[in-house]
């Protein structure tokens, strides 16, 4: 690589180190104690809610990333699923047996 290349290489590196501190805002809080632990004061700008948790990363070289933890994926509640399609029969399942309690529980029943 010729040394033309590795200034316009350096040079792009800057601008674009320069444009992301232009976009990101620095905000400065003190560590207190709260109990046994220690606690860090985030400011209200950075948009996070109470309750919410994070993933703290403590680097080798004294920098600690904080950044929201992954989120369980969103299970579906299909209990309401039934009513949307009246005309839809639950098919019997052949590999299936009834209890014998069921079986007879159903045979107890007044019409059967």
């Amino acid at each position: 690589m010729s040394a033309e290349n590795r200034v316009k290489e350096a040079r792009q590196t800057f601008q674009a180190d320069a444009t992301m501190a232009a976009l990101t805002k620095r905000y400065r809080a003190k560590v207190f104690k709260s109990g046994n632990s220690l606690a860090l004061r985030l400011p209200a700008e950075l948009g996070l809610a109470a309750g919410m948790e994070m993933e703290l990363e403590a680097g080798s070289n004294g920098v600690y990333t904080v950044k929201p933890a992954a989120q369980p994926k969103r299970k579906i509640d299909v209990s309401g699923f039934a009513g949307k399609c009246p005309w839809l029969k639950e098919l019997p399942r052949e590999d299936f047996e009834e209890r014998p309690s069921v079986v007879a529980a159903q045979k107890a029943l007044p019409g059967s």
